[in-house]
């Protein structure tokens, strides 16, 4: 999740507020009549202010469950009706949510709905309860859905089995061993789709931090002159680039150990108060006789509160450097608390780092 989403995440909740639950218990009595609109108003909105999103995602599907009439048969039937008519990505993760809750008991009926459920949405974080329940039999179901001619049911299959999913809980059998989705991530691995693309890059990404060597293995015979699949193993890469792993800067097509010099790197303003905002410079030139494929990052130490100081890599270019060439960059990035980060006053310093080697350095001063 990216920093300014995460600074936005207090304002998210507000997807389900009132006005949301009202369309959505209008529409659910207008297609079953023997709907209670006042009572699921009176069930949804119990608590509203203080909770979450994922709260209230939860707290609208079990109102739902409460007052929609007969067996978890029925109450699918009238939300497959309402999936249309909900007109909103995220609230219509509701649906899939239903059916995690209510409908693991029917095992076959709940494949079926989520893989209706999720061109609304997305039902990754439902299908997990079932990864949770039954893997061997999910998951053959998942690698069925990765040859759907729907690019948001081949999203699921990749998204929805991912070991580190964000907002859900570890598939810790595919954190030790990510074998069983392979197959999944074959199959996907020059899809046509954005969406599926940035889905499995972030899958493999997840796959980077307990199995590297399996990865850069795996990936290593894929064949990068496909646009589509070089596109999915530049973002897969992108943890174990920033740490500077030759082998994934090799596959990405990098030149090894840079031969550059700094011919100048500024960090400024020196000193800055909490919400001020840093800029980086530099000047670097190419010390070699041939053109170099380099990628630039820059990493922040910043300062804990116990003492000491959390590293965090940023990326700032690609570039082709020509022979005796040079390339001017720059950037500015804020200094503010995140949900994620909250900072402390002292000495921030600041690495360059050219191909997973740093090459000059710098800082800033953060006030109390």
């Amino acid at each position: 999740m990216t920093e300014d989403l995460t600074q936005a995440a207090p304002a998210l909740k507000e997807i389900f507020d009132r006005d949301r639950l009202r369309h959505i218990a209008t529409e659910t009595a207008s297609i079953s009549p023997g709907f209670d609109a006042e009572r699921f108003m009176m069930l949804a909105t119990e608590g509203l202010d203080g909770l979450g999103i994922m709260q209230r995602l939860r707290q609208t599907a079990t109102s739902l469950n409460g007052c929609l009439a007969g067996s978890f048969e029925d109450a699918v039937a009238v939300l497959y009706d309402l999936a249309p008519r909900i007109q909103h990505g995220f609230a219509s993760i509701v649906l899939p949510e239903f059916v995690a809750l209510y409908g693991r008991a029917d095992f076959d009926r709940s494949m079926e709905a989520l893989h209706y459920f999720t061109r609304f949405g997305s039902a990754e974080f439902a299908i997990r309860h079932f990864l949770a329940d039954d893997f061997d039999r999910t998951i053959k179901v998942m690698r069925g859905w990765a040859l759907d001619d729907n690019e948001h049911v081949r999203r699921l299959a990749s998204e929805g089995s991912r070991p580190r999913l964000p907002w859900s809980f570890q598939m810790k059998n595919l954190v030790s061993d990510p074998s069983p989705t392979l197959p999944i991530l074959e199959a996907l691995r020059a899809d046509p789709s954005l969406y599926v693309r940035k889905s499995v890059a972030n899958h493999l990404n997840d796959i980077s931090k307990d199995n590297p060597g399996r990865l850069l293995e795996r990936l290593a015979g894929w064949d990068m002159a496909d646009r589509n699949t070089a596109w999915i193993v530049r973002h897969a890469l992108r943890t174990l680039i920033k740490k500077g792993d030759p082998q994934a800067l090799d596959l990405i097509g990098t030149t090894g150990k840079p031969k550059v010099d700094v011919a100048a790197f500024a960090v400024t303003p020196a000193s800055i108060a909490l919400g001020g905002r840093i800029a980086l410079k530099t000047s670097i030139v190419s010390t070699a006789q041939e053109p170099q494929q380099l990628v630039v990052d820059y990493a922040v130490h910043y300062v804990k509160k116990a003492g000491g100081t959390s590293k965090k890599v940023f990326k700032l270019k690609e570039i082709t450097l020509p022979p005796a060439g040079q390339k001017e960059l720059s950037i500015s990035q804020a200094v503010r608390d995140f949900t994620t980060r909250k900072h402390y006053p002292g000495h921030h310093r600041i690495e360059l780092i050219v191909n997973g080697e740093t090459v000059a350095e710098g800082g800033f001063e953060l006030r109390g």
